[in-house]
């Protein structure tokens, strides 16, 4: 019997040993040294050879018969598999096409990387080093996750680094804070995930039991870790409850007056508008009480706490992917400002504690072994989540951080390593966007809806099937990704597609510097070896690394911006106009953005709907990542994403446990399967995002579509955070829910389009 063979590698939620079976299929195993193993490992084995496998070059038919331009087709039309030298020739054409007719800022490069956790087959950076050697593209700016808070910090506290990247430790929460204030709470099952992995998930064990007080406000219990105290808020509506603790901070002369003074500007005007010297409004916790639905005396009680001790506030990421999503960070860290702990260990503002595994985490704040992109000749972009806004209206003038800026007319969509079926807002609306160009080119391992919305789909290798590096944020270990796997069908990485295509277009050389993909592997690490190495740290070389496995990253003296800063305001001052941690910004104010003022306030946003949704991450995979996988389908209900109603809503509705419920606003609707508990706040409702759309004609609505699957976003809003950041807000949204009563739709999602051999 052969002895089998397990190997080590990465994944965006962790890193673990995989083995190649000899039928084909993969067996996995989690890293020994993980204490709290993501339950997403159980998603491998199903994936790599799913039927939805892309598994030759294909193009739409219409498009291959027709040629290019815009098509209401795309997702509704069958596809042709071509060779690898057809398929390359038409891209390649298209790409010259339409840089020499409409130039470079034509084409648009839109990958979002989340599609490998590889360090050298990271799809973005394979994508957009592509293009910038062919003349540029149209770039996109910020991210989903945290895209508003990127464009907010910066004016706030000098950098989004100074309090992204610097997150206190758990180990260091546990030793020196008394309480953490968690707005969003502390949603353990975020923290399997970070981009490019983690091998020791500490996180998600320590956040499970912080070891400390926790106040986790939010409408899920899901939210609040063990030991916690549920303040149980109205979606939405944190900000008003963060301005009237800071009210009773103020009123009681609880506010740390020194460090405000010392370390902040604009403190005077925030305290006018807690006092209602602006509006007329002081913003007491009795005005706070029918807002957010938490008692005055229970938010009074909390913030004479909150000044009895060392405090963490911490905001989740999800608070700020909504309408106003810049007011709970900056009221944050206002109310951390009053405090006077910014700085201290264990104390102040945190933003991402249960969003994302890195945040707490113990690895060392490292530079990573980087595919260089090279620059971008052009300088046209779009913050991220206005991709629909910029493919329905080139030309259209919009605001974004203080600029005016015009969206290009776009001819050709170039994607690779991401899914905006999946994470993007108003997916109607997102089918007509993706109608308009006269190209649309997928790199795509499985038939997602945006490969099923391309012209041109090209399979890409998933990461088993190819070597590379890997590590994330704050990870404690560089891993060697081995490959387990050949490549399914016909794939091929994203490094060997683009090669292909630069060869066409003669940038083969600019493009590969003639290393191939190995090459750059040694190249990569022996550059990153010769760094560390001249900062006294000495490290394998490349063949020992690889054999070995894995190597622990180094411990790096941590020097955070906002501890210098403390310890030195005039010396080490942030990169804020005043140097200082600006609670009003006249900059900002300057914008004349009444969805953004100068400093934190309460936006009202109108109720549209009975119910409140939440489309938030789900706990069976990442994103869409894994839908296909088993951990992700023994979820389902009834084949469906579950849909958690309260035990009133549902029985005010005639909606039973397991039933098959619609969901549905004036935006769209999609069917999902009921689950009833009293877990979620009434008139909550809680559908996770990732389901892999699937839009079919509603039986019981002749001549609408619906999601046969269950994916939240043909619900959610496509409009932007506000006019400073233009950033996601589809965190949240309103609807109604009803039993399905019509014939009902079997989910295609996980079966391929049509497809016929050239």
């Amino acid at each position: 019997m052969p002895t089998e063979r397990w190997v080590p590698t990465t994944a965006h939620w962790g890193a673990y040993q995989a083995t190649a079976d000899a039928d084909g299929g993969v067996r996995v195993r989690p890293h020994p040294d993980d204490p709290a193993p993501s339950p997403l490992l159980g998603n491998v084995p199903g994936v790599a050879r799913h039927d939805t496998r892309v598994m030759r070059p294909a193009i739409r038919r219409g498009w291959l018969t027709g040629g290019p331009g815009p098509s209401s087709q795309r997702a509704r039309d069958e596809f042709v598999e071509v060779d690898w030298d057809t398929a390359l020739d038409l891209v390649a054409a298209q790409l010259d096409r339409v840089r020499v007719e409409s130039g470079n800022e034509a084409i648009f490069g839109g990958s979002y990387g989340w599609g490998s956790a590889g360090r050298f087959h990271h799809a973005q950076s394979q994508l957009h080093r592509f293009l910038n050697t062919i003349g540029g593209y149209t770039s996109s700016r910020n991210n989903y996750s945290f895209g508003t808070s990127q464009v907010l910090l910066p004016h706030v506290v000098g950098s989004s680094a100074a309090v992204l990247g610097y997150a206190d430790s758990w180990a260091t929460v546990r030793e020196h804070t008394d309480l953490i204030v968690a707005f969003g709470g502390l949603p353990t099952k975020n923290l399997s995930v970070s981009p490019g992995g983690v091998t020791r998930h500490t996180s998600a064990a320590a956040a499970a039991d912080p070891g400390v007080a926790v106040a986790s406000i939010s409408p899920l219990t899901a939210d609040v870790p063990a030991g916690g105290r549920w303040y149980s808020i109205e979606p939405g509506t944190d900000v008003a409850m963060q301005l009237a603790l800071a009210q009773v901070l103020l009123a009681e002369d609880l506010h740390d007056t020194d460090f405000l003074s010392r370390c902040c500007t604009g403190f005077d005007v925030f305290a006018g508008y807690l006092r209602g010297e602006t509006d007329g409004v002081p913003k007491t916790p009795e005005w706070a009480a029918p807002i957010c639905g938490i008692a005055a005396g229970d938010i009074r009680e909390l913030a004479r706490r909150m000044a009895s001790g060392r405090t963490l506030v911490t905001v989740t990421w999800s608070l700020q992917r909504a309408r106003g999503g810049e007011q709970p960070v900056w009221a944050g860290i206002a109310l951390a400002a009053m405090l006077g702990q910014i700085g201290l260990p264990g104390g102040g503002f945190g933003h991402g504690y249960g969003s994302m595994a890195d945040v707490g985490d113990e690895g060392p704040v490292l530079w990573l072994p980087t595919l260089p992109q090279g620059p971008n000749p052009v300088s046209t972009f779009i913050p991220v989540a206005r991709i629909a806004d910029m493919l329905l209206n080139p030309g259209a003038q919009y605001d974004y951080n203080g600029q005016r800026l015009a969206y290009p007319d776009i001819r050709l969509v170039h994607w690779a390593g991401g899914n905006p079926f999946h994470h993007h807002q108003d997916l109607n609306r997102l089918r007509r966007a993706f109608a308009r160009p006269e190209t649309v080119v997928v790199h795509e391992t499985h038939w997602t809806a945006t490969a099923r919305h391309a012209d041109v789909v090209l399979p890409a290798t998933t990461t088993l099937e190819r070597e590379d590096l890997g590590a994330g944020r704050r990870d404690t270990h560089l891993t060697a990704m081995h490959r387990v796997l050949d490549p399914v069908g016909e794939a091929r990485d994203d490094f060997s597609i683009l090669s292909g295509l630069a060869e066409r277009l003669g940038a083969r050389q600019r493009f590969t510097e003639g290393r191939s993909a190995r090459g750059w592997l040694e190249h990569l690490y022996d550059k990153w070896r010769d760094q560390l190495r001249a900062q006294g740290h000495e490290l394998p070389d490349f063949d020992t690394f690889w054999a070995d496995g894995e190597l622990r990253l180094p411990a790096m003296p941590e020097n955070p911006p906002l501890v210098r800063f403390r310890e030195d305001p005039e010396g080490d001052p942030l990169h804020t106009p005043s140097g200082r941690i600006e609670l009003h910004s006249a900059k900002v104010e300057s914008f004349g953005y009444e969805d953004c003022p100068g400093h934190p306030v309460w936006l009202p946003q109108e109720r549209r709907g009975p119910l409140h949704l939440i489309a938030n991450q789900p706990p069976t995979r990442l994103h869409g990542q894994g839908d296909v996988g088993a951990v992700s389908r023994e979820s389902k209900v009834a084949s469906r994403e579950p849909i958690t109603l309260h035990p009133d809503d549902a029985a005010a509705r005639g909606i039973t446990e397991g039933s098959v419920v619609r969901v549905f606003n004036d935006r769209g609707s999609c069917l999902a399967g009921a689950r009833i508990s009293d877990r979620v706040r009434p008139g909550v409702a809680v559908l996770p995002t990732g389901a892999w759309f699937d839009p079919q004609p509603d039986p019981q609505h002749p001549g609408q579509e619906l999601c046969a699957h269950g994916n939240p976003n043909v619900l959610t809003e496509d409009v932007p955070a506000s006019r400073l950041s233009q950033g996601c807000a589809g965190q949240r949204t309103h609807v109604d829910v009803e039993p399905f009563t019509g014939p009902l739709p079997e989910v295609t999602a996980h079966t391929p389009p049509p497809l016929h051999r050239a």
